[in-house]
């Protein structure tokens, strides 16, 4: 019963659902059943939802982001080889950044400590795509059984992925520069933060990621939005049905150009799946997102040259496709 009251209440946040309606309906005399109703029902709660979530959310794995700085995460990868190393790297991504081009500057930190590239790529797929705060995020849309079985093929795909880089030896595909000063630079004293500069860390966080996200969150919850009440479910299901057997195909590539991350994201996501698109398409779409946006692709080729960003790029999108398949084909267990 606690974890019911605190499912319904503080994540999925019903009290809050129940005032907006109370203000549609009762205040601004809209039927809710209607499209002007129900859109500004839908965009007003998913937006305050979202916000008021991401405001607690991130300050607290902000601060338990405090103990792994980029020094410490190195120390600590720098222990395993082999898989073990890739299964850290992958684990340790979802404590770090919250979007793929912050993901960047860290990945060549790591590579620049000396770590191995296929742990290295291990955490660039799994830092963007999973990380605390965000599966609390789908939890609170989705429930449990979705947000984590989004968790675990997140960190496969990403175990796998720089497994596969670290089995093709594709070291000599990535720019010198990125080599430099390699030795030694594990062996780094790490800084020690008290309390308080904690807590003005997380703060700092908080403001730092609402001024990059604020905007996606917006345009995402507008799109769901219309998505949701205006769209007809008959042409979304013409697109992106599950008998449409390029469904998963189309979100995945729709997915990779756009500049977002999974924040803005969701509530897309949320609007797809009430037009009862394939949990296996939705959760493509989200993933080809956040984790191969334009722009990380455009820094990352700045970092490494076109053959290991083509073999980077293409295990992922085929990853994530072949999730997306497996998902409409098996949701039926989860949900």
């Amino acid at each position: 019963m606690v974890f019911e009251w605190f499912n319904e209440q503080l994540l999925q946040m019903k009290w809050l659902y129940n005032l907006i309606q109370w203000l549609v309906e009762d205040v601004f005399e809209l039927d809710m059943a209607t499209r002007v109703g129900g859109s500004i029902h839908f965009f007003v709660y998913d937006t305050i939802k979202i916000f008021i979530l991401l405001a607690a959310l991130i300050f607290i794995i902000s601060y338990i982001q405090s103990y792994f700085p980029p020094e410490r995460t190195k120390k600590i990868l720098g222990r395993f080889n082999g898989i073990a190393g890739n299964v850290m790297g992958a684990l340790l991504g979802t404590v770090t950044p919250f979007c793929s081009c912050s993901s960047i500057p860290l990945f060549i930190g790591f590579t620049q400590a000396g770590l191995p590239i296929g742990v290295s790529f291990s955490f660039l797929i799994s830092s963007p795509l999973v990380d605390l705060a965000s599966v609390l995020l789908l939890a609170s849309i989705f429930g449990w059984n979705i947000a984590m079985a989004y968790v675990i093929v997140g960190i496969i795909l990403a175990v796998v992925g720089g497994t596969i880089i670290s089995k093709l030896k594709l070291e000599k595909y990535v720019e010198p520069f990125v080599f430099e000063h390699v030795e030694g630079r594990i062996d780094i004293t790490l800084p020690t933060l008290t309390k308080r500069e904690r807590l003005s860390y997380s703060k700092d966080q908080v403001k730092e990621i609402f001024v990059r996200v604020w905007k996606y969150v917006l345009i995402g919850v507008g799109i769901g939005a219309l998505i949701h009440n205006w769209i007809p479910e008959s042409v979304i299901s013409a697109v992106l049905g599950q008998e449409n057997i390029f469904s998963v195909l189309i979100a995945t590539l729709v997915g990779v150009p756009m500049y977002a991350d999974i924040f803005g994201t969701i509530p897309i996501s949320e609007a797809l799946l009430y037009k009862e698109v394939g949990l296996g398409t939705v959760l493509s779409f989200m993933m080809a997102v956040t984790a191969l946006s334009l722009p990380s692709i455009i820094m990352l080729k700045n970092v490494i040259k076109p053959k290991l960003l083509t073999i980077f790029v293409g295990i992922v999108v085929i990853g994530i496709m072949m999730i997306g398949y497996g998902f409409n084909a098996f949701s039926f267990l989860i949900m």
